[in-house]
Formats: C-alpha cells, structure tokens, sequence
C-alpha cells in the first residue's frame, strides 16, 4: 500500500491547498500505479514548526516561505 508522506512549514498552506496537495498527489500516484491502487493509498501531511525547518543552515519560517511564494505567481491547473 501507497503512502505519500508530505512535509511542510505550519501556516502556509490552507486546508483547502493541503485536500488539493493530497488529491494531486494521489491522481500521480494512480496515474503510475493504476486505479486499482487509489483506495489504498494512503496520504499524510506533517506541518513542521516555523522556524524548525532549515536550508543551508538557515532556519526557515512561515514568514520566509510566505514571502518566497509571494515573489513567483502561483500556477493554476
């Protein structure tokens, strides 16, 4: 059984991106795998606390990621 564990800094992604980042990802999975593998595939997202993620050395906070998503245009499907 499938599982897609996806990890992210706590308060940058609202519920409704994080159903959509499981839906997504799920839809990659099955599109490899088969439908067959769509119910048992399994999905968790782990928010990790601002500030306990860290790049290079640098922690990196909910502030950060914010202002980096802030500088390229988001993709639509």
């Amino acid at each position: 059984m499938p599982l897609i564990n996806v990890k992210i800094i706590e308060g940058v992604f609202s519920a409704e991106q994080k159903t959509r980042i499981v839906r997504d990802l799920t839809d990659a999975l099955v599109r490899i795998e088969g439908e067959s593998m769509r119910p048992v595939t399994w999905a968790v997202i782990e928010e990790v606390r601002s500030g306990d993620w860290a790049i290079a050395g640098n922690p990196l906070t909910t502030a950060d990621v914010r202002a980096l998503a802030a500088t390229r245009p988001a993709k639509t499907a």
